[in-house]
C-alpha cells in the first residue's frame, strides 16, 4: 500500500490556490495524526458534521453515544447529519470543490460505501494523505487477515478512509412460519414462485438492494474472475443477462407482484415483523438477534446464507479535502477504532455490527470487552458463513443499478 512521508506536517503548512469569481482560496494541508498530541490539542472545541445514513434507530442510537464520548474525552462536538443516502453528501463535496471552496467545507466526516469512495477518490474529493493508517488504533485493526479493510469494492484504501465495521448478506426468516429456508438460488426462486407474495428485496440503489443484485449475479454467472476488473472491461450485456433473466423469472411472483419494492433493511425487517413476507435480508448478521432483543422480531427467528457464498465487505469514515474540522474527524475516526467503541458496536443489545478488529491482538482487558458479549439465536457463528464473496470493481454498481432501473423500476 502507498505511504506518504510527512514529517511534522503540523508545523509546516503547504497551501494551494484556487481560483474561484475571481479570489483566491488558500487550502491548508491537514493534521497529521503521527503527531497525535498535537491533533488533539487542534481538536479540542471544533464540531465535527458526521453525514451518515440515518435510517435505523440503533445506529443513530450508537451514534449519540458516539458524540457523548468524544465530548467529554477530546472536547469534540459530533453533529449526526442523518442521510438517506450517502450521494447527498458527495454531491455536496463536488459543489464545493467546483465552486472552489477548499477550506470550510460543510461536510467533515462520511460513514462512506465503496462506490462513492471510488468516486471521491477519483475526482480528488479526499484528504490525499495517509491519514487513516496513522491514527494509534488502526494498528488494532485486522488487515492481515481481512483483505476488504484494504480494498474498497477492489480499491485501494490507500489510508484515505478509515474502517468502522464489517458486513455480510444474511437472510433470515421466521422458523416459526417458515421450517427449511431455500439456500440455493434454484431453490429459492422455486420457493418464490411456489409462495407468491412473501418474498421481496429493496430497490436498488439502496445498498442491500444493490447487494442483492450483486449476490445473485456472483451465483448466474460464468466466471465469476471477471466482477473483479473493470466493467468497461466486460461485455456487460452478456454477463448481466443471466442476473436480468433470473429475476424476471420470479419478479411477478414477488411482494406486491414486483409493482413495489421494500425501501432499505428497516422495511425488510417491519415487513417480515407484520407478516407480510417470510423472507427478509440485512448487511448486518447480528441484526436478526438484535431485533429479537428489542421485540422487534419473533424469537424464532433464524438466518442463513446461500450455499455458494455471502457478499461481504467492510464500511468506513472518510474525510473529505475540504473538510472545516480534520483533527475532530480523525479524533472520531480513531476513537471508532477502539476496543470499547467496537465492542459496544458489536452488542447485539446495541447495534450487533461486527467488530474490525484482530481480537486475539488486543490486551486481556480489552479482549475481555468481546468476550463478554453473547451471540443471539439467529446470529451465524463465523464457520456457517461459508466463502466470503468480495464486491465486484465499483464501476460494476452503476450499471446494474441503471440495468435494473430499466427493468423492473417504477413497478417495471
Amino acid at each position: 500500500m502507498r505511504r506518504f512521508a510527512r514529517a511534522f506536517a503540523l508545523a509546516v503548512s503547504t497551501f494551494t490556490a484556487a481560483v474561484s469569481g475571481g479570489s483566491i482560496a488558500i487550502a491548508q494541508s491537514s493534521p497529521d495524526p503521527a503527531d497525535w498530541p498535537a491533533l488533539l490539542e487542534m481538536a479540542k472545541g471544533q464540531t465535527v458534521y458526521w453525514h451518515s445514513w440515518g435510517g435505523a434507530t440503533d445506529i443513530n442510537d450508537y451514534i449519540a453515544w458516539v458524540g457523548d464520548e468524544v465530548a467529554a474525552r477530546y472536547g469534540v462536538t459530533l453533529n449526526h447529519v442523518k442521510l438517506s443516502d450517502t450521494a447527498e453528501a458527495v454531491s455536496t463535496v463536488i459543489a464545493e470543490k467546483a465552486a472552489g471552496r477548499t477550506e470550510g467545507g460543510a461536510v467533515d466526516l462520511i460513514w462512506i460505501n465503496g462506490e462513492n469512495f471510488a468516486s471521491m477518490k477519483r475526482q480528488g474529493l479526499l484528504i490525499a494523505d495517509n491519514w487513516a493508517e496513522k491514527l494509534p488504533n488502526y494498528a488494532l485493526a485486522d488487515t492481515a487477515n481481512k483483505p476488504t479493510l484494504i480494498y474498497d469494492f477492489t480499491v485501494p484504501v490507500d489510508g484515505q478512509e478509515s474502517p468502522w465495521g464489517t458486513a455480510q448478506l444474511t437472510f433470515y426468516y421466521d422458523s416459526a412460519v417458515l421450517d427449511t429456508p431455500p439456500t440455493s438460488l434454484a431453490s429459492l426462486a422455486d420457493w418464490v414462485k411456489a409462495n407468491p407474495g412473501r418474498f421481496t428485496y429493496a430497490a436498488p440503489p439502496n445498498f442491500i438492494g444493490t447487494t442483492f443484485l450483486k449476490q445473485v449475479l456472483y451465483g448466474v454467472i460464468e466466471d465469476p474472475e471477471v466482477l473483479a476488473g473493470p466493467v468497461e472491461d466486460a461485455d456487460f450485456e452478456a454477463v448481466a443477462a443471466p442476473l436480468w433473466a433470473y429475476l424476471e423469472d420470479i419478479n411477478s411472483h414477488l411482494w406486491r407482484s414486483g409493482r413495489a419494492y421494500a425501501a432499505d433493511t428497516s422495511e425488510l425487517k417491519n415487513l417480515l415483523a407484520d407478516g407480510e413476507i417470510d423472507i427478509a435480508m440485512t448487511f448486518n448478521p447480528g441484526e436478526a438477534s438484535a431485533a429479537i432483543r428489542a421485540d422487534e422480531l419473533p424469537g424464532t427467528v433464524r438466518s442463513f446464507v446461500l450455499d455458494y457464498g455471502s457478499m461481504g465487505n467492510a464500511h468506513f469514515v472518510t474525510i473529505p479535502f475540504n473538510a472545516n474540522a480534520k483533527a475532530g474527524a480523525m479524533v472520531v475516526a480513531n476513537f471508532l477504532l477502539s476496543p470499547l467503541a467496537q465492542s459496544k458496536k458489536a452488542d447485539e443489545t446495541v447495534w450487533g455490527d461486527p467488530t474490525v478488529l484482530n481480537l486475539d491482538a488486543l490486551d486481556p482487558e480489552d479482549r475481555a470487552l468481546f468476550d463478554a458479549l453473547d451471540r443471539g439465536p439467529a446470529t451465524l457463528s463465523p464457520d456457517q458463513f461459508g466463502e466470503t464473496l468480495r464486491e465486484p470493481d465499483a464501476s460494476w454498481t452503476e450499471p446494474l443499478e441503471a440495468g435494473w432501473m430499466r427493468r423492473f423500476g417504477a413497478g417495471g
